[in-house]
């Protein structure tokens, strides 16, 4: 299935009260609506992916997996500001006819929600069945069962959270301090804050894996080693491959994105605005996660009205969520073949 684009000429007006004066969005849609239109499975995504969550979520998406198309008719758009797709800091600006590089509006995942209800409707979809997503995916499908409460009727929120932390924040924070060390994202070019952003991705992988992930993986097989560790190989490795298929730009303000992330702004409080949530919903915590504590998850278990949850035991912290898939299939079969909402789904797994 190939990247399709959807254009809205209208636009689309901001949370910030900015605009985009033109609206792009590339998006995947995998099998068919069914006669009662009621397969919709709307999958959100993380910060760097993209839209073809068959690629990147393999093991619970696939032909031969839980979500298949053979059942579902299955759509992730790629969010506002990425570039995989979907107007960015790099689309060119109908205003002035360049790109916007650091001219881009801030973004906000009501925003992205706002940009997928513009989607749906040119898909002819009135509900979506499950709205599922992990991170920052997670924050949309939760900002969006805010929003249209009637319109989601299953949610799935793995490793993420109802409101930002200080700690995310910072993290992300650091991040966007390394890129502006790089003199370069200021050129206004598509390659500036390149080396800057390879450093901004070394400080994430320190909160998206564990202690332990890095001890299993990472190791040295020898006492010898002095210099040139297995560890900063990866760190170096993993920095140079966002490098190739990312910008600075979409980066920087995707974390800021992730930042201001908070349901209950503007509706008398977080508590408050979880409790507007009709869809039955299962939250999923990994124990290990750094960057999204379980108290987070079950923080959001306690105050949505129908919620089950479900720990994952893994090493590889926050990434678990992209790893796991078997355990992934298993509680979300659990949720979906009996009735546990309001209940701790137990899950028996390997560390």
């Amino acid at each position: 299935m190939s990247l399709q684009i959807f254009k809205y000429k209208p636009g689309l007006k901001l949370e910030s009260g900015a605009k985009l004066h033109e609206l792009e969005i590339g998006y995947h849609a995998y099998g068919k609506l069914n006669k009662n239109r009621d397969n919709v499975v709307w999958v959100c995504h993380a910060l760097t992916a993209n839209s073809e969550v068959f690629d990147w979520w393999k093991g619970l998406f696939g032909a031969n997996d839980y979500f298949n198309p053979e059942d579902y008719f299955i759509v992730c758009a790629n969010i506002l500001g990425s570039h995989y797709g979907t107007t960015n800091p790099l689309s060119k600006n109908p205003v002035t006819g360049l790109p916007y590089y650091l001219h881009f509006p801030q973004i906000s995942v009501r925003d992205m929600v706002n940009a997928h209800q513009l989607l749906a409707e040119h898909l002819g979809i009135e509900d979506i069945k499950i709205a599922i997503g992990g991170s920052l995916g997670g924050q949309q499908a939760l900002e969006w069962s805010i929003i249209e409460p009637e319109r989601i009727k299953n949610l799935i929120l793995i490793a993420t959270n109802a409101r930002h932390s200080p700690w995310g924040i910072a993290f992300n924070e650091s991040q966007r301090l390394a890129i502006t060390t790089d003199r370069s994202f200021y050129a206004n070019k598509p390659d500036g804050g390149a080396k800057g952003m390879k450093t901004a991705r070394s400080i994430a992988l320190l909160s998206y894996r564990a202690y332990k992930a890095y001890g299993v993986t990472q190791q040295e097989d020898s006492d010898k080693v002095i210099d040139n560790f297995k560890a900063s190989s990866y760190q170096n490795y993993q920095g140079d491959k966002l490098v190739k298929r990312f910008n600075a730009y979409s980066y920087w303000y995707l974390t800021k994105v992730m930042d201001s992330h908070n349901v209950g702004r503007g509706r008398h409080g977080v508590e408050k605005a979880l409790s507007l949530i009709k869809a039955n919903t299962l939250v999923i915590g990994i124990k290990s996660d750094l960057l999204f504590p379980i108290g987070e998850q079950q923080y959001m278990f306690r105050h949505i009205p129908k919620a089950a949850f479900a720990e994952l035991d893994s090493f590889y912290g926050h990434d678990g969520f992209l790893i796991e898939t078997e355990s992934l299939t298993n509680v979300i079969t659990s949720f979906f073949k009996t009735d546990v909402k309001g209940k701790i789904i137990e899950l028996q797994q390997s560390a």
